[in-house]
């Protein structure tokens, strides 16, 4: 995710960060860095004025050139224009309350990801105790409403279609059945085109008129650049959009399209497809997509996953367990099971501060996952017994080799007496806890944001 921006910015922050002093020359110089970095980008040349002239007349002053911290004053800054950009703070869905049935009306060229992000919109509001419809109105596209019907079945989300060839008199009809069976959100999918054309904004326009829509969301492919926003601007002109919603957002390298949407057109960025699972799918916040891209991580949506797919009490069980020494082997496995539920690990590497942009081997742990699936459930709860012959069949039943085994087998006996210290050690949490955070470098950022 923002990968190429992301490790120019790093480098950046890293090397003024710690100056005890800077001069105007420091400044010009970084600047002129950050200018060739947004570009490289395909940040908008508009945007990249604005931000350079905005952070050289702010960096130039007293504030930052006679402050104790000036390395870190200069951070802050650039930390704060970033944010600006991206659109300062998060966005919510402007939706009437659970008695009234609300309309999002989902716009897009085709290939965009419409019919994949209605459905993914449409498994937030439930969790989020809201009652969502799909409506397939998307009858240009082959298979379009077959799509939406297999994605709705998957998340337990009804789906509205008609054997209509009338996108418009579908709309009408799926708000009316909305309203009669108190769905109390309804996400209308509409047909795109490879490009902007009058048919498709015609129809668009009537579609929008019908069903008098809370929300009108264009949902444009992050990995287009400028074009999303020159996109953004041609909807917006004629239907007046609410907000955006990128799609293919881990796939982005450059970060274009979300650097430049908000400044340009003035439409918040409300989610961001992060991969092609359903639960990947999150609101858009700038503080912390700024702190990404600064290389910074993103722990507090790094905690809000992990609080997702981990169950509170089996967490409390395991709590348990480790204070007791009787963490197991089937307790590891259950580890490597969350962390995949989590998403893919670069993506989770991504919001661990420094370590953006690594490359992570995860050929380790689908290998060791591979050798406690091939163990009985008596050697999972007691790695003791298994001997020599026992390491042999499990190594022969992962594909995998002896040698894989006992270095799983010493790793677990090291991770188990780690715990066993952790857990009994609320001194030795709490400084785990201060050096992590130190690690983090987030003291500074948490002073501003």
């Amino acid at each position: 995710m923002l990968e190429k921006i992301t490790g120019t910015f790093s480098n950046i922050v890293r090397s003024i960060s710690g100056k005890s002093t800077i001069s105007e020359k420091n400044i010009e110089d970084t600047v002129e860095e950050i200018k060739m970095a947004l570009l490289e980008a395909d940040v908008n040349l508009r945007v990249v004025r604005r931000f350079v002239n905005s952070t050289i007349e702010e960096a130039k002053g007293e504030k930052v050139l006679k402050s104790v911290n000036p390395g870190q004053q200069f951070t802050k800054i650039i930390y704060d224009k970033i944010v600006s950009m991206l659109g300062d703070q998060k966005k919510d869905l402007s939706l009437k309350g659970p008695d009234t049935t609300s309309v999002i009306l989902l716009l897009g060229l085709q290939g965009a990801g419409k019919t994949t992000a209605a459905h993914k919109l449409a498994a937030r509001l439930k969790k989020e105790g809201r009652r969502p419809l799909l409506a397939a109105c998307d009858l240009v596209r082959p298979a379009a409403v077959e799509q939406l019907s297999v994605l709705g079945e998957k998340i337990g989300v009804p789906v509205f279609k008609e054997n209509s060839k009338d996108a418009v008199k579908n709309a009408e009809e799926a708000l009316s059945y909305a309203k009669k069976n108190q769905f109390d959100t309804l996400i209308v999918d509409t047909a795109g085109r490879l490009q902007i054309d009058e048919d498709m904004m015609a129809e668009l326009v009537k579609v929008k008129k019908v069903t008098n829509p809370d929300e009108v969301i264009l949902v444009a492919d992050s990995m287009t650049g400028q074009n999303a926003v020159d996109i953004a601007k041609s909807f917006d002109e004629q239907l007046g959009l609410s907000g955006v919603i990128l799609t293919k957002f881990d796939s982005d390298a450059r970060g274009g399209a979300a650097l430049s949407l908000k400044s340009i057109t003035g439409k918040p960025i409300l989610f961001i497809g992060t991969g092609e699972k359903t639960e990947d799918f999150e609101p858009f916040h700038p503080d912390r997509i700024a702190s990404r891209i600064l290389g910074m991580g993103d722990v507090v949506s790094l905690v809000e996953k992990a609080q997702e797919q981990v169950d509170e009490e089996e967490a409390l069980r395991l709590q348990k367990k480790m204070a007791r020494n009787e963490f197991t082997l089937e307790d590891m496995l259950l580890q490597f099971q969350q962390v995949k539920k989590m998403g893919s690990m670069q993506s989770i590497m991504d919001m661990i501060p420094g370590m953006a942009n690594q490359n992570v081997d995860l050929s380790g742990m689908k290998k060791n996952e591979a050798i406690i699936l091939s163990m009985t459930k008596k050697e999972r709860a007691n790695h003791l017994i298994i001997g020599p012959s026992r390491r042999k069949r499990i190594a022969k039943g992962s594909g995998t080799t002896v040698a894989d085994v006992n270095k799983l087998i010493k790793q677990f006996e090291k991770t188990k007496l780690a715990m066993k210290k952790v857990s009994r050690n609320k001194g030795l949490q709490s400084k785990l806890m201060n050096q992590l955070g130190a690690n983090m470098d987030l003291s500074q950022l948490g002073r501003f944001r």
